[in-house]
């Protein structure tokens, strides 16, 4: 029994893609490369729904729905974030602990 894909779903194609996991390159930066795009990335949400609730605040904003998305998206990428760090500080802490 095989389970056939999902389909292309009319109004979810401006949704974000995760990205894909890979091995880092040699000579690439790796991990710490991964984590400075990501933090970039989480900047770049929250410029543009303060930029969105500027618009909003003036009346230059003609859909409050963008908004609404900017603003969740930079939400759940925020919290997203908080427990991957969360995360990390936990096991950095759990290997500090360990006896040599």
């Amino acid at each position: 029994m095989s389970i056939s894909p999902i389909g292309f779903t009319p109004g979810f194609s401006s949704l974000p893609s995760m990205p894909s996991v890979a091995a880092p390159a040699p000579g690439g930066e790796g991990f710490a490369g991964m984590v400075t795009d990501n933090l970039e990335r989480l900047q770049g949400l929250h410029s543009k729904s303060d930029k969105l609730i500027v618009k909003a605040a003036t009346g230059d904003l003609t859909d409050i729905h963008d908004y609404m998305i900017a603003s969740s998206q930079s939400s759940v990428a925020t919290e997203l974030t908080v427990a991957v760090r969360n995360r990390a500080v936990e096991a950095f802490t759990e290997v500090m602990r360990m006896n040599v």
